[in-house]
């Protein structure tokens, strides 16, 4: 390996840190309790105190905090819950990126409108609150199904 397969070596290295680095800057969204303009601002402060966060962005009516910048979200959780304050990640999403948004672990009433509580992809129909049974019973390849009706 001679001079320029180490200078081009070093080049490959320093533009592979630069792409993570550009990776990591992203949005973190959490869910905080907060009952009033005090708890928006004070968690608003304790989260642009996080090393590396650009802007936050507290939205009140939809109990959610959202922090842009080069942060991981373990910080953004801790520092949160340095509040005292009920927290957790961001749980919801939009009803159209979901598989199925009716899976009985998706649908959530504390949701705001449109979305739904984001499950893993391994929930499927079975899981749902209608029972096999009834769908059997009512089924045209169940022989007994003419003495029901």
């Amino acid at each position: 390996m001679g001079v320029e397969g180490t200078i081009e070596y070093i080049s490959d290295l320093l533009s592979s840190m630069k792409k993570k680095r550009r990776e990591a800057n992203s949005n973190r969204s959490s869910q905080i309790r907060m009952d009033c303009e005090g708890c928006a601002r004070k968690v608003k402060k304790v989260l642009s105190g996080v090393k590396g966060a650009k802007s936050v962005d507290v939205d009140l009516k939809q109990q959610k905090a959202t922090v842009t910048g080069y942060v991981e979200a373990k910080k953004v959780l801790a520092a949160a819950q340095s509040t005292k304050k009920k927290v957790e990640l961001w749980p919801y999403v939009p009803y159209t990126l979901v598989a199925n948004p009716y899976v009985a672990q998706a649908y959530d009433k504390k949701a705001p409108p449109n979305h739904v509580r984001k499950v893993p992809d391994t929930a499927t129909l079975t899981e749902t609150t209608v029972d096999d049974r009834y769908i059997i019973m009512f089924s045209d390849e169940n022989p007994n199904a003419c003495s029901i009706m």
